[in-house]
């Protein structure tokens, strides 16, 4: 199958806060079970997918979209690049057959496709585009009542976070369902883990870190018939205002289960470092390849998160809590507590991928709608923060980075082949604005 990847009556009131948070957050079976029944989408009803971004993660998701509900098609696609549609689409009705019903009239190629996409009578869009595109899509199917299934994170930056905010509520107007791809909400381990952790469990928490250190990703050589544009947006990775930078693209999972251990609870304010030390080559865009924040939450309360991406060096990827009863570890299979209430996961496991789906089609069915929209903005300014934090060299609060009118991508958001856009070039921190 293919897949992407205090003082004690502080804490106290806390842990009461944290368990209410919790009940929120965990998408339990009873929350997907919920609901009234809706005739119009009664279980014979051939619910139509759309496609919008048609790289490895959304071919996994369209695979996991018809995986969801029997009665389920892909009916249209939409990439800037014809070629990736068409692989994609080989790809699915590999797995799917005939249920990959996508007409040559349906396959809409280029900055448009996604609106042409829409307007093509589909029922479910899943978003996998680029992130810089992700609010103003998002927020078109939104307008024109879809359901939506859309990857992380949800922006690349303020404007466009407020952007995604004001859609994911009118979804709850209209009584629409839409999920993240923030897939480890998802995951059985870690919703005990996390269940123990919001508890109290172990406490009050003192202090909370994630680090996640990998390799390079991939680049793709200019060919001679790319323009500009058509380069970078093959190697879209390295442009933060196509990406985010990798802290928002690939790091938002870390913040989002820093966000999930507090609670849903913000951070006040970030202080970080970050620059360039692998990553010099000019095919390297304007991204970053290390980072190291520092999250003050009051109190005393501190939360630090850590990434690198080279070659050549050591990998993790990590969740540590430290509480007044005891410690949480999260590391690749391990999900363990030590002290007090001394714990090791040994139960069963799930495709998390695949569970995002169900859950979706599950909600869309039972006309109870599902809405983790605000849960996933939040992740990712907790991640733009950090970022804008290390670009500036200064502390930002969360108030100014939520209120911040810098915007990375080109004025208007508007794209196209001819577009002549270096984006916001190499933050310089001390330099570099950020709010």
């Amino acid at each position: 199958m293919l897949k992407k990847e205090n003082s004690s009556s502080e804490g106290s009131d806390r842990r009461t806060f944290i368990k209410k948070a919790g009940a929120a957050t965990l998408f339990s079976a009873a929350t997907l079970n919920a609901g009234f029944a809706n005739p119009f989408l009664a279980q014979e009803k051939v619910l139509k997918v759309g496609l919008v971004g048609c790289g490895g993660r959304g071919t996994g998701a369209a695979v996991q979209a018809l995986n969801a509900d029997p009665n389920t098609v892909l009916h249209a696609m939409a990439d800037v690049f014809e070629d990736r549609l068409t692989s994609s689409l080989e790809l699915v009705k590999k797995e799917h057959g005939q249920r990959a019903d996508v007409k040559k009239e349906r396959q809409f190629v280029g900055f448009d496709a996604y609106q042409k996409l829409i307007d093509s009578g589909v029922d479910v869009v899943l978003l996998a585009e680029p992130p810089g595109f992700r609010p103003k899509h998002f927020s078109a199917a939104i307008e024109a009542g879809k359901h939506v299934f859309y990857e992380k994170p949800v922006g690349v930056d303020a404007p466009g976070i407020r952007k995604f905010l004001a859609a994911s509520k009118m979804a709850k107007e209209k009584n629409l369902s839409i999920v993240s791809g923030l897939c480890f909400r998802y995951d059985l381990p870690k919703q005990t883990f996390f269940g123990k952790v919001l508890n109290g469990e172990i406490g009050a928490i003192k202090s909370i870190s994630s680090t996640r250190n990998g390799g390079e990703l991939w680049y793709k050589d200019r060919q001679t018939d790319w323009n500009d544009m058509q380069y970078k947006m093959r190697n879209w990775y390295y442009y933060n205002w196509l990406s985010g930078d990798f802290i928002v693209e690939m790091f938002v999972h870390s913040t989002d289960m820093i966000s999930w251990a507090m609670g849903e609870r913000m951070p006040l304010s970030a202080t970080g470092v970050g620059g360039r030390q692998w990553r010099t080559d000019k095919k390297y865009g304007n991204i970053y390849d290390h980072f190291a924040v520092e999250f003050d939450y009051g109190g005393g309360l501190k939360g630090n998160i850590a990434t690198r991406q080279l070659s050549g060096g050591s990998s993790k990827n990590s969740v540590e809590i430290a509480g007044t009863l005891g410690n949480a570890f999260y590391q690749g299979n391990r999900h363990e507590i030590w002290g007090e209430n001394e714990w090791k996961y040994d139960g069963e496991t799930n495709d998390m991928y695949q569970s995002e789906h169900d859950a979706l089609f599950k909600a869309i069915r039972k006309g109870s709608a599902i809405n983790d929209g605000e849960m996933a903005a939040n992740s990712t300014l907790m991640a733009i923060i950090a970022r804008d934090a290390a670009y500036s060299g200064q502390t930002i609060t969360w108030g100014e980075a939520m209120n911040s009118n810098v915007s990375l991508g080109p004025e208007n958001d508007e794209y196209s082949w001819d577009l002549k856009y270096d984006g916001p070039g190499i933050a310089m921190p001390g330099v570099t604005k950020m709010v």
